[in-house]
């Protein structure tokens, strides 16, 4: 809960925890930030009007770091207008001040039924992503959209990072859906020669071509009542692009040579690291096909803005090395340390290149930082000062620091190479509570 006057935020702390709800409070919006993105609730519910950040403000910033967090406003009868254009927006909903308990107590109900689920929950027990390492906010949230919509029939479109795991997470999706026991095929659309990508997806009868001596079955029929995965959709022939738009509206597909079409039962999945919009305004795209293929849209973050997860992977990767014969069995401190505090351009490949490397040199049952560093020194330093850096990236850097020291103020200020009264005035600045980001 989250507002500025005293008074009523203990007023209605106590009424929620009275009918059983663990409540957390937070008196600025800022505040509220922090303790999100330190210890993420199932539902946040803000008033309106308060000084400095607003419930408008925070709402925006929520929606950027925790998109499927459900939010319910608080607002007086003449802001309404305000709250409605927030539905719109994706909002969960919003009480007229004065309220009565039983009002208030129903919408919470509602809301939770929305909220986000842990990671490793779902109808199935989790089995659906047991290969996508990470409990960080941004993958909770991530992974309770993507278990949503599995249970759907629309395109999915993935937009990430190269090294991100695009093709990890198509795999989830298909695990996840009614189609689980059809065929999973992927297909990176820039490996395929252009004059072949029609056949390869389609299909060709004998004939159709010089070398076609045979009938060859296309990626699209082969994947009847499965999941096929178009990686790297933003590589695909403009002209290719019409072929494809026709089958996804239709439903049916005509093999090359063929002079007729058969129908097929596919869900598509496609991701790029590329900006369509912009391919699009560059007509590279069509826009047509843009929307046909992005119905729901799924992010994958960075790994810099999921830094809770690098000490998960790396233990992984590390363990599976270790079962390829490498000696090492753990990372140092500060090995750990130096990998929680890398820029990552290259997100879990480069990781995963990174920890394969250090393995593969480490002649002891321990990784030190040495090794870690060697492994990473050819890579740009990305990390900026925090004089020369922006609000917004400040906040963010010192979440990461917190995260990356479990609320140790002292170690997170020789980090960051602050006096520890300059690095508590930052984090007073950022309402940001170190003891929120200790290991429970």
């Amino acid at each position: 809960m989250v507002d500025d006057d005293p008074g009523l935020l203990k007023l209605l702390s106590l009424r929620l925890q009275a009918n059983g709800y663990l409540v957390e409070t937070a008196s600025s919006g800022r505040q509220a930030l922090g303790r999100i993105s330190a210890r993420p609730p199932q539902l946040v519910i803000t008033d309106l009007r308060m000084q400095g950040m607003d419930g408008m403000a925070l709402f925006d910033a929520i929606q950027k770091q925790a998109p499927a967090l459900p939010v319910i406003m608080l607002t007086a009868h003449g802001s309404i207008p305000d709250a409605v254009r927030a539905t719109r927006k994706g909002m969960f909903s919003y009480l007229t001040k004065p309220f009565d308990g039983g009002e208030l107590l129903q919408c919470i109900r509602d809301a939770l039924r929305h909220a986000p689920v842990e990671a490793d929950t779902g109808t199935d027990g989790g089995e659906w992503r047991e290969h996508i390492i990470g409990s960080s906010p941004a993958m909770v949230a991530l992974l309770e959209k993507a278990h949503r919509v599995a249970q759907t029939d629309v395109s999915v479109f993935i937009q990430s990072p190269s090294g991100t795991g695009k093709e990890l997470l198509a795999r989830a999706l298909h695990k996840a859906s009614p189609r689980r026991e059809g065929p999973f095929l992927p297909v990176n659309c820039a490996a395929i020669p252009e004059n072949l990508l029609e056949s390869e997806l389609f299909g060709h009868r004998r004939g159709a071509f010089t070398g076609a001596t045979s009938n060859r079955q296309g990626l699209f029929e082969s994947a009847h009542q499965g999941t096929l995965f178009l990686d790297e959709i933003g590589d695909m022939p403009l002209e290719f692009q019409a072929k494809l738009l026709r089958v996804l509206e239709d439903g049916e597909v005509r093999p090359v040579g063929s002079s007729s079409a058969f129908p097929v039962d596919v869900r598509v999945v496609s991701a790029t690291h590329q900006n369509l919009e912009q391919a699009i305004e560059e007509g590279r795209f069509r826009e047509d096909l843009y929307y046909r293929l992005n119905v729901v849209m799924l992010e994958i973050p960075p790994l810099s803005r999921r830094r809770e997860d690098i000490p998960l992977l790396a233990r992984h990767f590390l363990q599976q090395a270790g079962e390829r014969g490498c000696k090492a069995r753990r990372f140092s401190a500060d090995a750990l340390q130096a990998l929680m505090l890398a820029p990552w351009p290259g997100n879990v490949r480069q990781l995963y290149n990174v920890v394969e490397q250090a393995a593969a040199l480490c002649s002891t049952a321990v990784i030190s930082e040495t090794l870690i560093q060697e492994a990473l020194r050819h890579r740009p330093e990305e990390i900026e000062p925090l004089a020369q850096a922006q609000q917004t990236f400040e906040r963010d850097y010192l979440v990461g620091l917190l995260q990356a020291t479990a609320g140790n103020v002292s170690r997170a200020a020789r980090l960051a190479k602050r006096n520890r009264t300059e690095f508590y005035r930052l984090l007073h600045r950022h309402e940001l509570e170190p003891e929120l980001f200790r290991r429970r």
